[in-house]
């Protein structure tokens, strides 16, 4: 399979009269727009701001993001989710660099949402303040979920994708700046030169917890909850086949924007035929009984030694019941001799002192962290506020709350915050996007 991903990297974003790319300005006809968010009609308000590095702006609850983008010879950027089913991973599209659409509730958040800010401390925190971003904020009429903790966000999720593909559709027939291709030989077709180095497969363990459907990560449009460990091409995750869930504590979730730019699988492909064969994406899932979790390890343990893999990296989007996947993954690839290195962040409390992870084991001696969760947050009040402040403390955020004996609310009466990093939408970027560094006292 080969993709070739033709990029245009935007230098600012305006609103104007057509829905345009040139010479780095992206205007978006803000009319047109709404237009395609209010398709569904489960969507009761909604407007689009634009915001960029430095803006004094706050964002929460932030639901999604994703990279506007358009298939060049047709098809849906999210193949069996946005329009039918068809292949990812080859041929061409088109991508606006350096921005992302952004998907923030008008009031209603929940234990999935989390927090950006575009400028001052709060920052550095997260990858989407470096973005120019296209800011939808909307509300919707699914009352069912307004008050509930977990909330599938259905109607803004999937406006966000509309209108990513929409804004990405003006830059179908031009001609990209560069042009990123990745292809892999068929594994019986690599050269005698590949082969000959260390095989190299990355085992992604996207959300997929909740049994109930609407919540989990989709794969080609399939509840990852019904799915069983497969193989996949690289292509198909840069390409379109996922998309982010609605489930997880904000800064472990890893948001549609991530898979289709996973930097560690960008890194892999760099070092393929230098040092590594990159063989390829094992897809395997996050369970809830033991079992589940133990057939997931085994049959992906399975896959690694029949496709005569060497090493693996194993990453894991979320913490706590995860861990058990996470660990018994990493553990049954040891046992049948794949050497095995974890990406994931911790749960170590606001004090750093409580063990790591849920579960560990002598043979995961090679994981690098991303990050504390419960590491404490204070940031100033914010001049601009998109969304609702207060939905931090009232709605069940994962990093923030109502009361606290000690700290209060996550919102003071001055607009300034205390939260724990589990709001950062997107914070730990166990995907590779991480600048987060540890030091040791």
């Amino acid at each position: 399979m080969k993709l070739e991903l033709g990029n245009f990297h935007v230098k600012d974003i305006v609103f104007g009269n057509e829905t345009s790319y040139k010479d780095g300005l992206l205007t978006v006809n803000k009319e047109e727009a709404l237009k395609v968010v209010f398709e569904d009609e489960c969507i009761t308000e909604a407007e689009l701001h634009i915001v960029k590095p430095g803006d004094k702006v706050r964002l929460v609850p932030v639901k999604e993001a994703m990279e506007p983008r358009c298939r060049v010879a047709g098809g849906p950027v999210w193949p069996g989710v946005t329009g039918d089913l068809m292949q990812s991973g080859e041929g061409r599209t088109h991508c606006l660099k350096d921005c992302s659409v952004l998907v923030v509730g008008k009031h209603w958040g929940g234990f999935q949402d989390g927090l950006i800010d575009m400028s001052g401390e709060g920052a550095k925190y997260t990858y989407y303040s470096k973005l120019k971003n296209i800011v939808l904020v909307g509300d919707t009429n699914e009352t069912f979920e307004q008050r509930e903790q977990q909330k599938k966000n259905r109607a803004l999720r999937w406006a966000g994708m509309r209108l990513a593909e929409y804004i990405g559709n003006c830059v179908k027939d031009l001609e990209p700046e560069n042009m990123d291709t990745y292809e892999l030989a068929p594994l019986t077709k690599r050269s005698d030169e590949v082969n000959k180095l260390p095989k190299v497969a990355i085992v992604l363990q996207p959300q997929s917890q909740m049994e109930e459907l609407g919540y989990n990560d989709l794969l080609y449009g399939w509840d990852c909850n019904r799915m069983l460990p497969t193989f996949m091409n690289p292509n198909e995750v840069l390409d379109g086949a996922m998309i982010s869930g609605s489930f997880m504590p904000c800064s472990s979730k890893w948001s549609t924007y991530d898979f289709q730019n996973f930097p560690m699988i960008r890194r892999l492909y760099e070092e393929h035929g230098k040092t590594i064969n990159f063989v390829g994406v094992i897809m395997s899932n996050l369970n809830v009984a033991l079992e589940q979790k133990q057939r997931a390890a085994q049959m992906v343990a399975q896959m690694a030694k029949s496709l005569g893999i060497d090493a693996a990296v194993v990453a894991e989007e979320g913490y706590g019941n995860p861990d058990a996947d996470f660990i018994a993954c990493t553990v049954a690839l040891e046992d049948v001799g794949v050497k095995t290195i974890g990406l994931t962040n911790e749960c170590t409390g606001r004090d750093g002192m409580s063990q790591p992870l849920v579960t560990l084991d002598t043979k995961a001696n090679a994981i690098v962290s991303c990050g504390n969760v419960s590491e404490l947050i204070k940031l100033p009040p914010m001049e601009t506020v998109l969304g609702e402040l207060e939905a931090l403390a009232r709605d069940g955020l994962s990093g923030g709350w109502a009361d606290d004996e000690i700290l209060g609310s996550s919102v003071k009466e001055d607009g300034s915050i205390i939260m724990e990093n589990n709001a950062m939408f997107c914070g730990d970027q166990v995907v590779g996007w991480s600048d987060k560094t540890m030091s040791e006292y």
